[in-house]
């Protein structure tokens, strides 16, 4: 498999490869479906399937079939964000939601342009809601940003695997840029700290709240005493 095609995934059948369209916030255009659709046909992809992470997979590829299925999706194909991220979720939030709080899809977005680069000890994948109702799954993310009325509140260590976690609340009633910067920092500390293969669940487990606190909320000015210090 060359660089172009390295993203792709080798099916159960041994044969086959699958490729996860690069959609963010699950938002997609006309074109961008019309694009998705013809690539299908053109190479009769058998599978395709919206994921739990707002992406549409193309399943059954044949390896020959590949760098053009590749070539043809452009910029659909392309991996997200980042090493190691997987996605950043979105819901609707005030864009289109009665129950938004919070605007989830700017703020997705804004995570998204401030995350820097590297690799991560395992795959990260994070979830803004615009509310409460947590319809992006935030608080089983390995960061999730949830809206209220007061602010946004971060999780942090949740997983939703065959071991499942909900996340830690590390901080409440933040601005939007101190909550996308405190994801920043969150990421900079399991990837200094994390053990490989380790998701931010089990390093959790491992390192405990305490030791979050006093190794990095403590250091954040934005973060009041009660939340992190």
């Amino acid at each position: 498999m060359n660089k172009k095609t390295e993203g792709a995934i080798l099916q159960r059948d041994g044969k086959t490869y699958a490729i996860m369209t690069n959609t963010p916030q699950g938002m997609v255009s006309p074109g961008d479906l019309e694009q998705i659709a013809a690539v299908a046909k053109k190479y009769a992809v058998p599978v395709m399937k919206i994921t739990s992470g707002q992406r549409i997979i193309l399943a059954g590829i044949r390896p020959e079939d590949l760098p053009g299925v590749v070539d043809d999706l452009g910029a659909l194909a392309k991996p997200e964000s980042g090493p190691g991220i997987k996605f950043v979720q979105g819901c609707l939030g005030t864009e289109m939601c009665r129950w938004g709080a919070r605007d989830s899809l700017g703020m997705a977005t804004l995570i998204r342009s401030q995350i820097r680069d590297g690799v991560y000890p395992a795959k990260v994948k994070i979830g803004v809601s615009g509310c409460q109702r947590c319809c992006s799954e935030s608080q089983i993310r390995d960061i999730g940003v949830v809206g209220t009325t007061r602010g946004w509140i971060v999780f942090f260590g949740g997983n939703g695997g065959t071991k499942p976690r909900c996340a830690d609340p590390v901080a409440w009633g933040l601005s939007d840029q101190e909550a996308a910067d405190l994801v920043c920092r969150l990421l900079d500390y399991y990837r200094a700290h994390g053990e490989p293969r380790e998701r931010t669940a089990r390093f959790m487990e491992r390192i405990g709240m305490q030791t979050l606190r006093s190794g990095l909320l403590s250091t954040i000015p934005y973060i009041p005493l009660e939340n992190g210090r």
